[in-house]
């Protein structure tokens, strides 16, 4: 009596073995977007703590200067979009956009500004300018 050796894969079994890899990747691939969305709004949540941190860095340095733009110490701030020159490396326009609102004549007077991604998502986040240097 001879023994038969199994060569392969039957067809119904690799086709039960696509559908399985199918279903899984249609209930995976709804997380997978969402986590995008979330990623882009977690980006601009981070933009807007750096530029919060570097307009009360620089309201403090120009505090040290009475307001007096120096070098390294006091940059001159008077929209929120003026945040970018404070930035290590400034911000990359194409990803960011900030609001051009004006923060007042008052040293040290603030004003809501909104940074949105230029992504599809166009998330949103909010951060504090204050007006700082002469």
């Amino acid at each position: 009596m001879k023994t038969r050796l199994q060569q392969g894969f039957t067809l119904i079994e690799l086709i039960v073995v696509i559908v399985i890899l199918g279903i899984l990747a249609a209930t995976a691939l709804p997380k997978f977007i969402d986590m995008r969305s979330e990623a882009e709004a977690a980006a601009v949540q981070g933009i807007a703590g750096a530029a919060a941190a570097a307009m009360n860095l620089n309201y403090s340095g120009c505090s040290l200067t009475n307001h007096v733009v120096t070098a390294d110490k006091c940059v001159k701030v008077d929209s929120c979009d003026d945040v970018k020159n404070l930035l290590q490396g400034g911000l990359d326009s194409a990803k960011y956009h900030l609001t051009t609102t004006s923060l007042g004549s008052t040293l040290g007077g603030t004003v809501t500004c909104v940074a949105t991604s230029q992504a599809a998502s166009a998330a949103t986040a909010n951060f504090t300018g204050i007006r700082a240097g002469n």
